[in-house]
């Protein structure tokens, strides 16, 4: 009897779980062709507009290839900038996209198995896809060019874009319920963004920090996971300045802030 009832619970799990996949996949599919649409390159304008926009940046810092290092260190230029700017448009997007995700996809609600959650999870999931393709073409194009060697651990940048992506997930949450119960809010997000750039650890290493200006720069979350992506690409780190244990624990904290926030905000979401 209890063999039984386990058996019926897990069988409803998997169910519920492959329906919910379903539903993610008809969403992502759906953003694509809403956002990009199927004129001119069509979709692959999910990679082409990363790209676009990081190798402008990586451009800019080839002319400093022929210094040899960036300030003491074995650490090149352009994948350090590919890296650093490729990573951080995983939060620019999800977190600036997230104030107009409810609005636009208001309509789906009707659907039952449709909610908030998935909204925002398909379209993290959409970017953290289409970054991490961008930057292994355009690393694969600088190490082809000279420009770059391959990651050094390539497992450990790709944690430190999970977590990176997580973390952004997270913020969208609390942000698009903020910029529902508040227009003033949304227009403090994409300013905050870019003003984010320069202090998320994007372009710069905690080695080159001295102290006690570092250990209060560390408690960043973002900073210690771009920590995690520069030592997953350069071989030349090899003193670890982050503690994933630590991250999580604010990727979790944060979570749980969202997930609240939007069980509030679907009470108030009205469907006529």
């Amino acid at each position: 009897m209890l063999m039984a009832t386990v058996r019926r619970r897990l069988w409803r799990t998997m169910d519920g779980a492959d329906a919910q996949r379903h539903v993610i996949g008809a969403l992502i599919i759906r953003e694509l062709h809403t956002r990009y649409g199927r004129d001119n390159i069509g979709y692959l304008w999910m990679l082409a507009e990363p790209m676009l926009l990081a190798a402008a940046v990586a451009i800019i810092h080839v002319g400093t290839e022929g210094t040899g290092n960036i300030h003491g260190s074995d650490l090149r230029a352009v994948p350090f900038t590919l890296t650093g700017y490729c990573v951080f448009i995983v939060f620019r997007s999800i977190v600036a996209r997230s104030e107009t995700a409810l609005e636009s996809n208001k309509a789906l609600l009707f659907h039952r198995m449709v909610t908030i959650f998935d909204i925002l999870f398909s379209r993290a999931l959409l970017e953290f896809l289409s970054t991490i393709t961008a930057l292994a073409i355009l690393l694969s194009g600088a190490v082809a060019l000279g420009l770059a060697a391959p990651p050094a651990r390539p497992l450990l940048l790709l944690a430190g874009v999970l977590l990176f992506t997580w973390f952004s997930f997270a913020i969208s949450m609390a942000v698009c319920a903020a910029t529902y119960f508040s227009h003033a809010t949304s227009k403090i997000i994409h300013p905050a963004v870019y003003i984010a750039m320069p202090l998320s650890g994007a372009f710069f290493l905690l080695a080159w920090i001295p102290e006690p200006y570092r250990s209060w720069i560390a408690w960043s979350p973002s900073v210690q996971i771009f920590e995690m992506v520069h030592m997953g690409q350069f071989a030349g780190i090899e003193e670890a300045h982050f503690n994933p244990i630590y991250v999580i624990g604010w990727c979790l904290g944060l979570t749980l802030i969202g997930l609240t926030a939007l069980r509030v905000l679907r009470r108030h979401v009205h469907l006529s």
